[in-house]
């Protein structure tokens, strides 16, 4: 890295199958919303010939094109592949959105790639959400570097962002992260900025000026050497710590003049072991130019730094039974072992999976099995069918380029898997496997829906189960408590998606209505009550007469039935007609509408007639005397707990804590985890915390995240009762 002045772009807008898995790099990028991990991908593809001076594709668009919300939005939603050619290498560039509420589609790229480039605007620094996907990637040993980009802003400074990445992302280990270049600055503009125009590489020590478009290698001057030499040494030294030479460091401390290759080499082994993060500098290239500032320098150390497919070992397999399955890492001529990490639908080809293969050979035309692990708390259905694979090709901005095959260690995206979902494994259709799921986050924001008109609701259920074959971050609930369809979703970013891709891309309208959560009633003392269900009509009658006693009993409990009748004077074969009425009275509520629960109803008394009593009169009978029993008594209406944990850093538990208890709700402890953050347990009434995503990402900067679990339900203050039985006698 570093000395390869001349290296030549791969050819304008070629879609190639890599021959070999040591000639692909996966790299996913990440970063916050507005770093420019976009625009970083568009330059890259320019410096690597894929994309004309102008910065488009064949038929006019971007690279990044593919989503109209993403343009309307001006932001990435969803994880896009960019391939391009560089110097023999075919290089899987996999964008991602940096906004919080679409973490599963970063997910996904983690989930498909083989290291990672983490984005930094050197003018806004790093926040905390990617801080965090530094310490996920940490924790499964990918291997990672940092660019820096923004440099043309007045505020930027490279070196003090240099600085504040050692102290976040090499928080062990500072000189674990160290840049590889140092940014040139041209002549002061008016405003007295003066804007970056070449890079000096610290181990080649040659000047690469991009100030004519196009990158040109010098020697330093006299004046630069000095800037040069400490952050030099400086780099030197982190390299031989990191070395697997035992012996350089102390050749290096004896004064010994270690040989350049022999630093590149044992750099690139510690940046591909992910033990060393080296910093970068990039920006886009100026109008006409061929070249982005630091792009080539970029492309070097993906090609060159970053491990092949073969380095990573693939997720668990199983057998679809759940047998463990032992793999060769990355092998073309394996069992073919594939995974949908991304679907989409596009509106001429249909539905689009973007696949990664992991071991095999994907190719057209072939019949596959398609394993499901069957989220059906989200909505997702188990499948195991086999379905015949379409087209593949390589994507690039809305243009779809046809590839004769993907082996092991590659992308592309397969058309017409009719059934496969974000998630699911493709296999031979004669060995039949499934790899483990990859972590997604939990939806914690509900969107109660409801279809706009008739039309509307003929084509929602559809709608909705395509869209969430898309995006497995979403959850869908058909609530039987409160009869409301509710979308679960990450935030508000990513419910206004869920809804325009409802309403543009499957034309379904659909309104929002106010989320209910699933309430109950219990009584809060003993009563009694009577049914009398006796008509008269001619011929047969009906005639059934019960007397019970309700009485409340702990939480969790259910319903007890107990029949205390003396002397038959409720015939035994009526018995169970006068529990099946009371039970059918319980679910549908006694005071506002909600199931009734944690009570013993005691059947005491009772008439009944030779010829009118029925089945049927003593379940209404059993109905009105739990009815009956109710109207003078004190019903209590009991709201859903919740068991809420908070993950947060240090500075925002204070303002955690009190917003809890602002909720009504109870802090049951705290406890200190790595990193500067705190566990708070608490629990909280549900009906306090339906928009808690929204409020914790605002209230702690976007850094907390929050769990929840159903706990039990509890009585609600009268207050709040009061006005829930008002709404509901309103409506």
């Amino acid at each position: 890295m570093g000395d390869k002045a001349n290296a030549h772009p791969g050819a304008a807008g070629r879609a190639t199958a890599a021959d070999h898995p040591a000639s692909v790099r996966n790299v996913v990028l990440v970063g916050h919303s507005g770093s420019g991990k976009t625009t970083l991908v568009e330059a890259l593809a320019l410096t690597a010939g894929a994309v004309n001076r102008a910065g488009r594709v064949e038929d006019g668009g971007t690279v990044s094109d593919y989503d109209e919300i993403e343009h309307r939005q001006q932001r990435s939603v969803q994880l896009s592949l960019v391939p391009v050619d560089w110097d023999g290498y075919k290089v899987n560039l996999l964008d991602t959105p940096g906004y919080a509420d679409f973490v599963g589609e970063l997910r996904a790229g983690l989930r498909a790639a083989d290291a990672a480039l983490f984005v930094v605007s050197a003018s806004d620094g790093v926040d905390g959400s990617t801080r965090m996907v530094w310490e996920e990637c940490a924790a499964v040993g990918m291997p990672r570097a940092i660019v820096i980009t923004h440099l043309e802003s007045a505020r930027a400074d490279f070196e003090s962002m240099t600085r504040t990445c050692a102290e976040v992302f090499g928080a062990d280990d500072p000189d674990a992260v160290l840049p590889l270049y140092l940014p040139l600055h041209g002549v002061p503009g008016p405003d007295g900025h003066a804007p970056v125009s070449g890079l000096v590489g610290l181990l080649s020590q040659k000047v690469f000026d991009y100030a004519s478009g196009e990158r040109k290698e010098s020697e330093p001057g006299p004046d630069q050497l000095p800037r040069i030499e400490e952050a030099r040494n400086r780099l030197i030294e982190g390299i031989i710590a990191e070395s697997e030479d035992e012996t350089l460091m102390d050749r290096y401390l004896g004064g010994e003049e270690i040989d350049v290759k022999t630093l590149i080499g044992d750099l690139e082994r510690a940046v591909a072991r992910g033990v060393f993060f080296p910093v970068l500098a990039a920006a886009p290239a100026a109008e006409g130019s061929r070249q982005g500032l630091g792009t080539v320098e970029l492309l070097e150390l993906i090609t060159c730094g970053f491990p092949t497919p073969l380095e990573r070992a693939a997720p668990g397999v199983t057998t679809v039974d759940g047998r463990a399955r032992e793999l060769k890492a990355c092998d073309p001529n394996g069992p073919l072992v594939a995974e949908v990490v991304k679907t989409a639908s596009d509106p001429y080809v249909g539905r689009v999976s973007l696949v990664r293969v992991f071991s095999g050979t994907l190719r057209p035309d072939a019949t596959v099995h398609v394993s499901g692990h069957g989220l059906a708390d989200r909505g997702h259905e188990d499948h195991d069918v086999d379905e015949r694979v379409g087209a593949l090709s390589a994507p690039f901005g809305k243009q779809q380029r046809p590839l004769t095959h993907c082996i092991a260690g590659d992308l592309a995206c397969v058309a017409k898997l009719g059934r496969a979902e974000t998630g699911d494994t493709l296999s031979a259709k004669d060995d039949p496997l499934l790899m483990e799921p990859w972590e997604m986050p939990d939806p914690l924001l509900p969107l109660a829906i409801q279809a706009h008109s008739k039309a509307d609701e003929d084509k929602l259920s559809q709608g909705l189960s395509r869209l969430v074959a898309e995006d497995p971050t979403m959850r869908l609930e058909q609530n039987q408590d409160t009869h409301q369809v509710v979308l679960w979703c990450l935030g508000e970013a990513h419910a206004d998606v869920a809804l325009e891709r409802l309403r543009n891309r499957y034309g379904v309208q659909v309104d929002l209505v106010p989320h209910k959560v699933s309430l109950r009633e219990t009584f809060a003392a003993k009563a009694q009550g009577r049914g009398r269900h006796v008509k008269q009509s001619g011929g047969h009658g009906q005639f059934a007469i019960c007397e019970i006693e309700v009485e409340p009993l702990p939480g969790g409990t259910g319903i007890e039935f107990v029949d205390k009748v003396i002397g038959g004077a409720v015939p035994r074969q009526f018995i169970p007609s006068v529990e099946k009425g009371v039970r059918a009275q319980a679910a549908r509520g006694v005071a506002a509408g909600h199931p009734l629960l944690d009570v013993r109803i005691t059947l005491l008394d009772g008439k009944a007639h030779s010829v009118d009593s029925s089945d049927a009169a003593f379940q209404t009978a059993g109905a009105l005397a739990l009815r009956e029993a109710a109207v003078d008594a004190k019903i209590h209406l009991l709201e859903p707990v919740a068991e809420v944990t908070v993950l947060v850093g240090d500075d925002y538990v204070g303002a955690v804590m009190s917003d809890l208890s602002g909720r009504r709700g109870r802090v049951l402890g705290t406890e200190q985890t790595t990193g500067g953050r705190t566990l708070i347990r608490a629990e909280v009434p549900e009906i306090e915390i339906g928009r808690y995503a929204v409020d914790l990402r605002s209230l702690s900067h976007g850094t907390a995240r929050f769990n929840r679990a159903y706990a039990r339900h509890e009585p609600m203050p009268p207050q709040i009762a009061e006005r829930i039985r008002e709404e509901a006698g309103d409506a």
